[in-house]
């Protein structure tokens, strides 16, 4: 057994082997530790900040180059967003030959990923001002109770801007935790986060603080009555069924790579599905992960207009993961790996446990029939398994639980829970009935309203389905009369098949018609003549409510579509853009595809959006139920027939029988 310390290190008793390295295999503490060396031997003055360090994709080609020859080398390179002297530069560091390959000034519109470090500068900086200490103490407070976040500001047609933070603060007294749900509104706090000083300051209300006693959700601090005591999972002795090798995972018939991101968090690469009929691995997804987020409150007041969050691109969604818990985030057969991602200054910083894989045993069914007009009824049944890659983010009030699940049928499930705490806003009522105007939200607690909001998640999938050449396939399902045959049926449905050309005729919003998508291979076929293919299942469907020429609806275009097809190109991969945190809405998955470039049988990148509106109830608090989603990648004609037709079943534990009854 080894101890790996690539991107990520693995704690649990399985078998592991320290391989060559993947291509694709994020930075290592070693990588980043020579990064910062490099870097900073060109620019040894205090101004330099580390804002992004990531690994620079080889291409694509090279890639499977290696996948099929791993003697092959590959160029081992790193991209840097750094901030220098109020410039951002775009660096590329060659680990190998320990040199800057190059060095570019960005100069549009936008700024980087924020970092932690200042982020918790700002919010001391605020605590300390003078002005701050005087509003709490007029209110009451001790300025010991109060804590301080970073809000963004968003973009709102200013011609020029600077690297300004907002900072909303919360109070804590009697040993509450459960700051989100206290705010003190009524202050607006802006800070330069370069100069570190604070521009704007304006106390302009003051409102009531929620008590703290209903806003407690630690087990420990709870009181009678309690909620009914669950059982623990029923668990297995036996020893997870995949291996790691490096990062590369192996589980029934799939193999991929797993990698952490700073910006994305859980990256997904080179998944491929063995076929037992080919005696092959067959490619599927080349490279998977969550490009943005996009979070736009539906308070246009004063105190709430600019909160409209970018989580990816702005709060970084690698950066915000946080520690699993066995048994409570994962199940007791889950392997946890470490994270890491670079500091303020270079350093590599660990997010222990930050990625969970297990085995899912769930209790549903694979496959079944029953044979019932047949004697004796004669039944298979065949049990679910999957394997499923975890990781939680925590940006500011919300838990985002992202899981990619793989499935011994072909299926690629990506699922999204949604948990943590309300964004909410102090008022005078405690009655519904007392309310008169709109508050933009629900009461759901005395002098508290959780204000309306969305989340929309947008996935960027580079599927290869075996081989670069691919299409896009649209299935219309067309209500027709019954002409032909002479029976009482009156109508039937059909389908009509369209590939689409061109990126216009890839954008697609899912509420407009039945239809189904898929991306299929045109030169690979089965036996009986169908292009093999890949079917997107899409879950709940969601649109953006925002007029078109808001600001925050212009910063986020990815939204508009729910589908969109591109032609690959390996710079275009956030959908909000490549600089987010105060963005023009001038470089979006929306601009790109503006290009309508062609997309028929070539390397193309299927981009999905998805998401919920979130009108808040009072079930929502004091913290929220996991409201989960998601949607599912399918074999659409990839086999030959069931993939899963042969599978062989566990062997079941026996275990006494229990009636429930008492």
């Amino acid at each position: 057994m080894a101890l790996l310390f690539l991107l990520f290190s693995v704690a649990a008793v399985l078998p592991i082997s320290s391989s060559k390295r993947h291509p694709l295999d994020s930075l290592r503490p070693s990588e980043f530790t020579r990064v910062q060396t490099i870097v900073k031997t060109s620019y040894p003055s205090n101004n330099l900040s580390f804002h992004y360090v990531g690994m620079d994709e080889p291409d694509k080609a090279v890639v499977y180059s290696w996948l099929s020859n791993s003697k092959i080398k590959f160029p081992r390179r790193a991209i840097v967003i750094a901030r220098h002297n109020h410039q951002t530069h775009e660096i590329i560091v060659d680990l190998s030959k320990r040199s800057i390959v190059s060095d570019k000034v960005y100069t549009g519109h936008g700024f980087p990923l924020l970092t932690l470090e200042e982020q918790h500068a700002g919010a001391a900086l605020v605590l300390a001002y003078e002005p701050l200490k005087a509003s709490v103490k007029k209110r009451g407070l001790n300025i010991s109770d109060v804590v301080c976040s970073a809000s963004t500001v968003g973009w709102y047609g200013e011609k020029a801007s600077k690297r300004v933070l907002k900072f909303p603060c919360f109070y804590t007294d009697q040993g509450t935790i459960n700051m989100f749900l206290r705010p003190i509104e009524g202050i607006t706090i802006v800070v330069d986060i370069e100069e570190m000083k604070v521009t704007e300051y304006n106390d302009r209300e003051v409102a009531p603080i929620p008590k703290p006693e209903p806003t407690e959700y630690r087990l420990s601090k709870l009181k009678p009555p309690f909620g009914p005591r669950l059982n623990s999972v029923a668990t297995s002795s036996t020893r997870p069924g995949f291996k790691i090798n490096g990062n590369t995972v192996k589980w029934a018939n799939w193999v991929f790579n797993v990698g952490f991101d700073a910006r994305v968090g859980t990256i997904i690469s080179t998944a491929s599905i063995y076929d037992i009929n080919m005696y092959k691995y067959r490619r599927v997804l080349y490279r998977g992960f969550i490009s943005e987020l996009f979070i736009p409150y539906q308070d246009p007041s004063e105190g709430w207009y600019h909160i409209t969050y970018f989580d990816n691109g702005e709060f970084g969604f690698g950066l915000s993961a946080v520690p699993l818990e066995r048994l409570n985030d994962c199940p007791a057969n889950a392997v946890f790996m470490d994270g890491y991602f670079a500091s303020q200054d270079g350093t590599p910083v660990k997010t222990p446990n930050a990625v969970c894989i297990f085995e899912r045993h769930a209790g549903d069914v694979m496959w079944r029939h029953t044979e019932a007009e047949m004697p004796g009824h004669l039944r298979e049944v065949r049990p679910e398994v999957s394997l499923v890659v975890r990781m939680v983010a925590t940006v500011g009030n919300y838990d985002y639980i992202i899981d990619w699940e793989f499935k011994p049928s072909g299926s690629i499930k990506m699922g999204v829970g949604l948990s943590g705490v309300l964004e909410v806003k102090p008022v005078e009522y405690t009655y519904v009935d007392q309310i008169k105007e709109d508050q933009h939200g629900t009461l759901v607690a005395d002098n508290t309203i959780g204000i309306n909001h969305d989340h929309f998640l947008n996935y960027y999938l580079d599927l290869d389905i075996d081989g670069y050449a691919n299409s896009f396939e649209k299935t219309k399902l067309v209500t027709r009369r019954n002409t032909q045959v002479n029976t009482p049926r009156k109508s039937y449905w059909t389908v009509e098949k369209e590939t689409a050309k061109t990126e216009f005729e890839a954008r697609l919003k899912l509420d407009t018609m039945p239809m189904e998508f898929a991306l299929v291979n045109p030169s690979k076929k089965t036996k009986i003549g169908h292009p093999v293919g890949y079917r997107l299942l899409p879950g709940s469907i969601i649109g953006p409510m925002l007029m078109d020429d808001d600001y925050p609806q212009i910063r986020a275009g990815f939204t508009n579509y729910n589908v969109w097809v591109t032609p690959y190109n390996k710079s275009e991969k956030y959908s909000g853009g490549n600089y987010v945190d105060q963005s023009h809405g001038d470089d979006t998955l929306l601009q790109w595809t503006d290009g309508n470039r062609e997309i028929e049988n070539t390397d193309i990148v299927l981009w999905y959006t998805m998401g919920i509106h979130h009108a808040p109830c009072q079930e929502d608090f004091p913290v929220m139920p996991t409201v989960s989603g998601g949607f599912e990648l399918r074999p659409t004609n990839f086999f030959e027939y069931n993939p899963v037709l042969k599978v062989i079943p566990p062997k079941h534990v026996q275990r006494p029988n229990y009636t429930g009854k008492t």
